[in-house]
């Protein structure tokens, strides 16, 4: 696949992404995009994982997708905050991302829903 088709491919699911997580907490960010495997650009996934990170400016909830390349992500908030929007994902059906780590940009952040504070 060619780099601007995956970026095609893979925006409009993380716009899909970002319009999903925007109905569960009225704002979201588009984050990836495309990732790589194998050493050649692809689009990201097309499921929804939902997770949490804490970053250096708060908690964030994210959608990722089974990688876990983050999609989508909320601004960053207090942690209760960020849990409850985790539990709006939750209740609205999307599942739980089971990986220890996600990855943002170049950056790779551990989850924290299951972690105390």
């Amino acid at each position: 696949m060619q780099y601007f088709q995956a970026v095609r491919i893979g925006k409009e699911r993380a716009n899909k992404s970002q319009m999903t997580l925007f109905n569960l907490c009225g704002f979201a960010m588009l984050t990836l995009t495309t990732k790589k495997k194998d050493g050649q650009f692809v689009p990201v996934g097309e499921e929804d994982f939902v997770a949490v990170i804490k970053t250096v400016d708060g908690y964030v909830t994210i959608l990722v997708d089974g990688d876990g390349y983050t999609k989508a992500q909320s601004k960053p908030l207090e942690r209760e905050a960020a849990m409850n929007i985790f539990k709006k994902a939750r209740d609205s059906g999307i599942e739980e991302y089971a990986g220890d780590h996600v990855e943002i940009w170049t950056e790779q952040y551990p989850t924290v829903q299951n972690k105390p504070d």
